[in-house]
């Protein structure tokens, strides 16, 4: 299975509705249109140990060739613009580019995918990347949510995950956003570093809950095979936290999240109470569109993307992908059409990651799968424990089954 976990008349398309989703007789299942689009970016001043995303560094000088190649990708995969829900330009870090290319690369995705379409628009950013001038780009081509790297407000932990901005930059960052009215901003943060303490993971917090956040992201630290820090693990050089430790930890964030009155509403994520009465929590849409498992778009390097029913994957080579985009060649790597049974396990996956859980009606209307013919003798057992919680509607994890989320449903592949 491919890795989910990227002269035109803007003013004529936005007011195109977008193509409808159709069903296949056959099976049932809905094919669904994409509603998303991913646009990757790889450049990094420094790559920090625990990464494995398709970034490079030294390259700077590749920027320009590397925009002009994602123009080439795009124009030959699309055949006009788009009108989607969402956008999200990751990294890599998109905002290391300089503002004139920044720029660029915004008004190229602005011509293809209309801003006046768009619900949300995120770009992903390290704090002391941003200054003025990029802010200032990212609200004129209608940027309106951000999603900073903070990671730690220890410098001692940033230092364990190398990351090479101070804890007051994500502060500053904040407050560079607000000043040109993107208020709409997440952050990342990592517990079960090596080294970090409870206390640590507490305080960590209680800085991110000074600042005037709208969502935050929550990860457990993994050793991903082939990074510097998972060789440094192999070596004994740093040591793991103790899984009680790093459970207390996950347990704390859902704590004191939920009694601010915060949405948990992914096992990772969890997004500030709704500004309105009847009004939506300031969850990450475009997110909520991978855990249903439909259509998006992907572009760059080590992109993904989902469209007619087949998942591809771009080659993670920067030279490689400018080479190909530059001769009219495809980027992709690695192509995958599921079956319709593996299809609708890999969607229950997806969607049982979101506390809401999976509808069996709904389930049933876009996989044309029962869900308890996928699920088995599993289901029962993993209910019997309490780990699922099962009222006949709905199935979901529960507060007990979330730290071992990755295990249930890897049961139900």
């Amino acid at each position: 299975m491919i890795d989910m976990d990227q002269g035109i008349d803007n003013t004529t398309q936005a007011s195109r509705p977008p193509a409808a989703d159709s069903r296949d007789a056959a099976t049932g299942a809905t094919h669904f249109v994409p509603k998303a689009a991913y646009l990757h970016v790889p450049f990094c001043a420094h790559q920090c140990g625990y990464c494995d995303f398709a970034s490079v560094t030294g390259r700077d000088d590749r920027r320009d060739d590397y925009l002009d190649a994602l123009a080439a990708e795009m124009a030959a995969i699309l055949d006009g613009p788009k009108s989607l829900r969402t956008i999200f330009i990751g990294g890599g870090t998109p905002t290391y580019l300089e503002p004139d290319q920044l720029d660029r690369l915004l008004e190229l995705t602005n011509r293809w995918f209309p801003v006046q379409s768009l619900a949300e628009f995120t770009v992903e950013a390290n704090p002391n990347t941003l200054t003025e001038a990029k802010v200032d780009v990212l609200a004129r081509h209608g940027v309106n949510r951000v999603s900073l790297g903070a990671q730690s407000f220890e410098p001692r932990m940033l230092r364990a995950l190398e990351r090479d901005h101070d804890p007051e930059s994500v502060g500053r960052a904040v407050g560079l956003l607000g000043d040109v009215g993107i208020t709409n901003v997440s952050i990342d943060l990592i517990f079960g570093v090596p080294g970090q303490t409870l206390e640590n993971w507490k305080s960590d917090l209680e800085r991110a809950f000074t600042l005037p956040l709208r969502h935050l992201s929550a990860y457990g630290l993994t050793y991903e095979k082939g990074t510097k820090l998972w060789k440094e693990r192999r070596l004994g050089i740093v040591q793991p936290v103790d899984e009680e430790l790093e459970r207390q930890m996950f347990d704390h964030v859902i704590d004191r999240t939920t009694a601010a009155g915060w949405d948990h509403y992914e096992v990772s994520n969890f997004a500030m109470p709704a500004p309105a009465e009847g009004e939506e929590a300031w969850r990450c849409e475009h997110n909520l569109i991978y855990w249903a498992n439909a259509a998006y778009y992907g572009f760059g390097t080590g992109a993904a993307a989902y469209v007619d029913g087949e998942r591809t994957l771009n080659t993670r080579e920067l030279d490689a992908y400018i080479d190909r985009c530059s001769q009219g060649r495809s980027p992709i790597s690695q192509r995958e059409r599921l079956e319709p049974e593996p299809k609708a396990r890999e969607t229950l996956i997806v969607n049982l990651r979101r506390l809401d859980g999976v509808e069996r009606t709904v389930f049933e209307r876009q996989t044309g799968y029962s869900l308890d013919e996928l699920t088995g003798e599993r289901l029962p057992e993993f209910v019997s424990m309490g780990l699922l919680a099962d009222d006949g509607e709905r199935l979901r994890l529960t507060r007990e089954g979330l730290p071992l989320a990755d295990g249930i449903l890897q049961t139900f592949l």
